[in-house]
């Protein structure tokens, strides 16, 4: 069993890139530990990633969002905690969560400090005498231009992938003409119900991807649709619409999640929502001032307004290049976590818990963890996070027993994280309100067509009035 860089270095901090839920929970796990965390985040506000997608619920509830040791350390400092059972929003998991914790943390997060590069003192990639025995050196630039330079003992990534979305294009490159009309095409989940809603009201837009956040740009922009007319859209899919799974659909083990994605397609069977499929993009180019969208297979073309491409993450490995790391050359996982979290195998769910001996690294002392572990994987669970940091932190400080004791504990029927349906009005309960859904996933009320007893349809999640911190 290697031994952890801190034990050889016992006076400087451990770094921590990222201050999300992730990064502050491993924090939080190393001052338990006793050992120093030195937090490191790039944006201005701790869960500032988190805010970007402050608009949209998470489909697990406050129970399996709060770190144990973060909530002993938040405990402490007299924190009321949410209701376990509600789902937050990702600005509730930031105020109510991730701000009260940096603050219990006393003062370790430093935020305007962007990591770009990691190596080990005085030794570059091809350097191996005395490597494990040398303190690593981050360089970590600020919102002036400048770059300073910060020792420590060991290095846990926990950066995520938000800030790299995946490209249009189907071959995983931005296609042509995508670059230069950024200003128009929006990655990930706009805010298209609020702070966004000027750029897609009253406008035509191409969705792209097949996923949970395309199910939901898509979702958004059909209420939109309902209140704002000349709102048009279009949902493009690289493979035949027979094959969309439509984010996992009533097929998907998270009941709350699959209704999303019935919902999604009974817009695009309604008409409401006009299907491309299949539709690879080829190339992007203005046409009197709107899009023009080609396809790769066909003569197909579409004229847009605005983009929203929703076709995944990936991490940024450009900070660690001068560090000796392994990944799965497909899921860019580390080796011995890709084949556990293959999404062509794997829900979040049928995921065994893993840590430290899953996330070694040939460098010793640092690790990837948290969203960016799990690569391009999608099926990341913030709970599975937690776990792996706490058995990260725990062989860290030497405690090899603990490191090895799994204690993650899942729903039998597997639960991922991601926008929940109180975020989204339905608007056809007979699009999603069958026997088979479960009460109060799709609709306010129940509908005439069922009968009484159908199981769904009964209250939504509670509306919020006020801010879940009390």
């Amino acid at each position: 069993m290697p031994d952890g860089s801190h034990a050889r270095l016992p006076t400087l901090p451990v770094a921590v890139i990222g201050a999300g839920p992730v990064g502050l929970a491993t924090a939080a796990h190393l001052l338990a530990r006793g050992l120093t965390p030195l937090v490191l985040e790039a944006g201005p506000e701790v869960g500032h990633a988190v805010r970007a997608w402050g608009h949209v619920y998470m489909f697990t509830p406050w129970s399996l969002n709060v770190d144990k040791a973060a909530r002993a350390l938040l405990d402490a400092h007299g924190w009321t905690p949410p209701d376990p059972d509600l789902y937050p929003t990702g600005t509730e998991l930031a105020d109510c969560y991730l701000v009260p914790l940096a603050r219990a943390l006393g003062g370790v997060v430093r935020t305007g400090a962007r990591v770009v590069g990691i190596a080990r003192r005085e030794h570059d990639l091809m350097r191996d005498a005395g490597r494990a025995d040398a303190p690593f050196i981050l360089h970590v630039a600020t919102p002036d231009g400048l770059t300073g330079e910060i020792e420590a003992a060991a290095v846990i990534d926990c950066s995520g992938t938000w800030a790299s979305p995946a490209p249009a294009g189907a071959h995983g490159l931005p296609v042509p003409g995508e670059v230069a009309h950024r200003d128009r095409i929006a990655y990930g989940i706009p805010d298209i119900l609020g702070a966004d809603r000027a750029a897609y009201a009253g406008r035509s837009i191409l969705v792209v991807g097949a996923g949970h956040s395309a199910v939901n740009a898509v979702l958004d922009l059909a209420q939109l649709a309902q209140e704002a007319p000349g709102t048009r859209i279009a949902w493009a899919f690289r493979k035949p619409l027979e094959a969309a799974r439509f984010g996992g659909g009533l097929a998907d083990a998270l009941v709350q999640r699959g209704a999303l994605g019935a919902r999604a397609r009974a817009l695009v069977e309604e008409g409401a929502v006009r299907a491309l499929a299949p539709f690879p993009i080829s190339g992007i180019k203005d046409q009197d001032g709107m899009l023009l969208v080609t396809c790769q297979t066909s003569d197909a073309t579409v004229l847009v307004d605005r983009m929203v491409v929703a076709t995944g993450f990936r991490p940024d490995l450009d900070p660690l290049r001068e560090l000796r790391f392994a990944l799965d050359p497909a899921v860019q996982a580390p080796p011995r976590l890709a084949p556990l979290i293959d999404p062509n195998v794997h829900s979040c769910g049928t995921v065994r818990p893993h840590g430290e001996a899953e996330l070694r690294q040939p460098e010793p002392g640092f690790y990837i963890a948290g969203m960016k572990s799990y690569g391009r994987a999608p099926t990341f669970l913030l709970a599975t996070g937690h776990e792996q940091v706490r058995s990260i932190t725990a062989a860290l400080a030497g405690d090899w027993e603990a490191a090895r004791d799994m204690q993650l504990e899942l729903p039998p029927t597997g639960v991922c994280s991601g926008p929940a349906l109180a975020s989204v009005a339905v608007a056809s309960t007979e699009a999603c309100c069958t026997p088979d859904t479960a009460q109060g996933v799709c609709c306010a009320a129940k509908p005439d067509l069922l009968p009484a007893d159908a199981p769904c349809c009964g209250p939504a999640q509670p509306a919020r009035t006020a801010s879940c911190c009390g």
